[in-house]
């Protein structure tokens, strides 16, 4: 790891921030995705009922 001087703590947070946005990010969209599927088998199923 380079040598950051006095910016290591900046520098870090930075890092740690941006990978837990990426991985929230990532998260919700697998979620979303998810509800999204369920909702279009719902209504796929109710399609094929109703004719």
């Amino acid at each position: 790891m380079p040598d950051l001087g006095k910016y290591t703590d900046t520098v870090l947070t930075a890092y740690a921030a941006s990978i837990l946005l990426l991985a929230l990010l990532v998260a919700l969209s697998l979620w979303r995705g998810r509800r999204m599927r369920i909702e279009m088998e719902q209504l796929e199923a109710r399609t094929r009922r109703n004719g």
